[in-house]
């Protein structure tokens, strides 16, 4: 871990004149929660940490920071950590989340620190949907700025293609715009390419006429793995695009969280979200009822803003392992080999889950070109998560996941930034884009962050 350079006191007490929001370094109260990352496996240190209330602040710590020689990290909800924030100065926005909906134009303005939980009832409140993802605690910017693949994907695509614009802080300390029409560029990169180019503190969204969807799960035991997703795979050419659909293997740990029926059991899970005329959902899932009565059948009509008990993630910091990839096929070896490494056998339960998400669709339809994001003619997203409340769950998690992803090393097509976390979010970085965009981002970091101020999230270095 570097060294961070010497912060004079008499420096920290102008910043703080210079910032509505508070100055914490190591030592004051509320430094270290001010820090904390989501993931609990994951240690921090910065040498200041800013909680910015304004793009105004975020302007004066960046400018701040560059004057120190310090690098900037940002963090509003502490998902999706790639680079830990150690001797740099950290901007924490989670206090800049207002939201503000116009359903003229069926936008919302979502400022940067904003999760989707707070995001989702103003829009839902106008007859409106956000592009958001599976769970409402995770940061809606962070989310969009790695693509943003949610459970209306298959309909209406992914959040990166429905921003309208951003608002700014590059490295030299100006608040810009970015858009179509002003710093096209830099709209560009944001897009799919991570926070490393400036930092976001606020965006325009496009929004969607969702407000009642037919989602849930089945639950089957796991037992039935193989046939399971042998019909998931026939199943799935049947479904029109307002169904995004997946499958997922659980073992799930015996703990009160969890439903006593299901407790320290492993199953495999087929879910899903319909957003078009209910009755035509629940005839596409009728198949699964006709073949086997499952263990319990979750799916129900509901209101758009429970949408999060579809894949029903953690709100609560824990310590957690993620990484997934672009699954290319869904042939009987694949299955084989998912159901081998993502169902426990023997001994006890290894707390991992394993999904893959079917996404063809709007997606697809979306210029290569239109922005950083690549892969779009992929079809399935494979994620592998580890939770668990024990010490040595993430490293265990990462132990199997990077077995399992070997063993389906030759099903696999690059992959899904959002879902990489850690050293793998640095050093895969290349894997998430085409060689054509990667080259393309690289010679935007040289025009916007050529020092690497923001050198927090993907490894993407400037152009020589």
């Amino acid at each position: 871990m570097s060294h961070a350079p010497t912060i004079t006191e008499e420096a920290i007490k102008t910043l703080r004149l210079q910032v509505q929001g508070a100055v914490f370094v190591p030592g004051d109260e509320g430094y270290d929660d001010a820090g904390r990352a989501w993931n609990l496996s994951v240690q921090q240190h910065p040498a200041v940490i800013v909680a910015v209330r304004t793009a105004t602040d975020v302007a004066a710590a960046v400018g701040f920071a560059r004057q120190q020689g310090l690098g900037v990290s940002v963090q509003s909800t502490g998902h999706g950590v790639v680079r830990p924030a150690d001797n740099c100065l950290q901007l924490v926005t989670s206090q800049m989340a207002d939201v503000t909906v116009d359903a003229e134009t069926q936008t919302a303005w979502i400022e940067a620190g904003a999760p989707w939980g707070a995001v989702l009832p103003k829009t839902q409140a106008a007859g409106l949907a956000p592009l958001l993802g599976s769970s409402p605690g995770v940061g809606s910017v962070g989310y969009t700025l790695g693509g943003g693949l949610g459970w209306l994907a298959r309909k209406y695509g992914l959040a990166v293609d429905s921003v309208r614009r951003f608002e700014v802080v590059t490295a030299d300390g100006q608040m810009r715009t970015a858009s179509a029409d002003e710093n096209a560029d830099l709209f560009w990169a944001l897009r799919g390419g991570g926070g490393g180019f400036a930092v976001v503190t606020g965006m325009e969204v496009q929004l969607y006429p969702v407000t009642t969807v037919f989602g849930g799960n089945l639950v089957y035991p796991a037992e039935l793995a193989g046939q399971v997703l042998r019909r998931f795979r026939e199943w799935i050419k049947t479904l029109p695009e307002e169904f995004t659909a997946a499958f997922a293997l659980m073992n799930l740990p015996p703990l009160p969280m969890v439903p006593e029926f299901l407790q320290g059991k492993s199953v495999v899970m087929v879910r899903g979200c319909y957003c078009g005329p209910v009755e035509q959902g629940q005839a596409l899932l009728q198949p699964w009822l006709d073949w086997q009565a499952p263990i319990a059948n979750l799916f129900r009509v509901m209101p758009f803003t429970d949408v999060a008990t579809v894949s029903n993630d953690p709100m609560d910091p824990m310590p957690s392992y993620t990484t997934g990839a672009w699954l290319g096929d869904l042939n009987d070896e694949t299955i084989d080999t998912l159901i081998e490494y993502g169902i426990a056998k023997g001994g006890p339960s290894p707390l991992i889950s394993t999904e893959v998400r079917y996404i063809s669709g709007a997606m697809a339809r979306v210029d290569a070109d239109a922005n950083a994001f690549s892969y779009r003619n992929s079809t399935m997203m494979l994620a592998i998560i580890g939770i668990g409340p024990m010490g040595e769950a993430p490293a265990y998690s990462q132990q199997h996941a990077s077995r399992f992803k070997e063993a389906l090393q030759v099903h696999l097509a690059g992959v899904y930034a959002n879902f990489l976390e850690g050293e793998e979010g640095r050093s895969g970085a290349t894997n998430a884009f085409s060689p054509e965009h990667y080259r393309r981002l690289a010679e935007i970091k040289a025009k916007y962050d050529p020092d690497r101020l923001f050198d927090f999230s993907y490894d993407i270095p400037p152009a020589e």
